[in-house]
């Protein structure tokens, strides 16, 4: 049997395709998997070779490698024909663009267009709400199964991973994306807001769980710059001892440990500070206590979905239009995180709009010492996607009989 997935950025990656394909592997250990990574404004470069050192036997292929594909050229060990594309991220037409050259059936995982209409042979649904989206985009009632949210599955996997040293017992533990604009200015400024409370509350312990897209060297140059001038961040460098790295402050009295097991250290922090994006979604599930920020300290430097993120790039005007884009979007919405909004109520604590280190790590603090807010938010996000545990295996149930029909 033959599956080729698209996937664009590391969320899809990490939090889609690895808990599927656990998954289907374990179903069906002879299974070929073909997965192109697409090229896509939010994918950070590094997709493959996480890809690949999660599944040795898998065939990985870049955005390049794929836009050969596309056009109709070879690559390496490419099949002539697959038994189902299914779609995991990135633009709706990569998916169809394969399936056109490779042919089977394809499938889709939360997304559709009316354009496409009776294009895809399933549609996987995430919840209720998705299957009411899908069928706004004419999607027949018949071919839409309801799976959960992979992210789920990804979340609890990723979490039995070992832990690390330095992970922030009954402290705070930052997360703050992978995409580049946020490894340049958020690293520095979590880092400032890290520099302030370690000043502070010395007792508290703080750390930085870093995606494994995120190379050591870009972060030892995002905190080398200090980031863009409007996130008022200082200026640090990284320091490695043997195994082990940290960021630190330039004259190394103040250092504070750099993880890669991400959502296993946040289930002994006691507070995570993040920003809106799959990770919510993934400490939500371990019931994991958060604050989330939308920084509009320099909007125009954000990626959107679509033409829109490259409005900074028109002369003259162009940084001051996306500026307000980013602002006038930030403004029609109540909550930036998907669980705030699947619940209707503030379970995680959002900051949006201009923001510095300093007000961060104050309500940082103030969160971190109100026990009642941190042990309501916990319960209640833990309950909120008990329902998607196990989305993996009903998914990779389904693609397999599609893929034999």
């Amino acid at each position: 049997m033959r599956i080729a997935f698209t996937a664009n950025g590391p969320g899809e990656v990490a939090g889609w395709f690895r808990p599927l394909v656990r998954r289907l592997y374990e179903r069906d250990p002879s299974l070929d998997v073909y997965l192109f990574c697409v090229p896509d404004d939010y994918a950070t470069g590094y997709e493959p070779q996480l890809a690949r050192r999660l599944f040795p036997s898998a065939h990985v292929y870049d955005p390049k490698t794929y836009l050969r594909v596309a056009l109709g050229r070879g690559a390496q060990e490419l099949p002539d024909s697959v038994d189902v594309v299914q779609y995991l991220g990135g633009d709706l037409m990569h998916a169809l663009r394969l399936h056109a050259r490779l042919r089977g059936v394809v499938s889709t995982y939360k997304f559709s267009k009316r354009a496409y209409r009776d294009r895809f042979a399933r549609y996987f649904a995430v919840d209720a709400k998705n299957v009411e989206r899908l069928r706004e985009s004419h999607a027949p009632p018949e071919r839409i199964v309801t799976v959960g949210n992979l992210a789920i599955d990804g979340a609890l996997l990723e979490a039995q991973q070992p832990l690390e040293v330095g992970s922030p017992e009954g402290g705070i533990l930052v997360m703050p994306g992978s995409r580049g604009y946020e490894v340049d200015n958020l690293i520095p400024f979590f880092f400032t807001m890290a520099l302030r409370l370690a000043r502070e509350r010395p007792d508290v312990p703080v750390a930085f769980g870093l995606s494994p897209f995120t190379p050591l060297h870009d972060v030892r140059a995002a905190i080398e710059r200090g980031g863009h001038p409007r996130v008022w961040a200082q200026r640090g460098t990284v320091v490695e001892e043997s195994e082990h790295a940290y960021v630190a402050s330039s004259d190394g009295t103040m250092r504070f440990p750099i993880l890669r097991n991400a959502l296993a250290a946040a289930l002994r922090a006691r507070l995570v500070v993040t920003i809106p994006g799959t990770k919510c979604i993934e400490l939500a599930a371990l019931g994991v206590p958060m604050i989330a920020i939308t920084p509009l300290n320099a909007p125009e430097l954000i990626t959107f979905n679509g033409p829109l993120t490259y409005l900074d790039r028109v002369p003259l005007v162009g940084a001051s239009l996306k500026r307000a884009v980013a602002v006038g979007v930030s403004r029609r919405f109540v909550f930036h995180t998907q669980p705030n909004m699947d619940a209707g109520e503030s379970l995680i604590c959002e900051l949006h709009g201009t923001l510095t280190p300093g007000r961060v790590g104050r309500v940082a603090l103030e969160r971190l010492d109100d026990p009642v807010w941190l042990a309501h938010s916990a319960e209640r996000l833990a309950g909120l996607y008990a329902d998607h545990v196990g989305a993996a295996d009903r998914m990779a149930e389904s693609l397999i009989e599609l893929a034999g029909s």
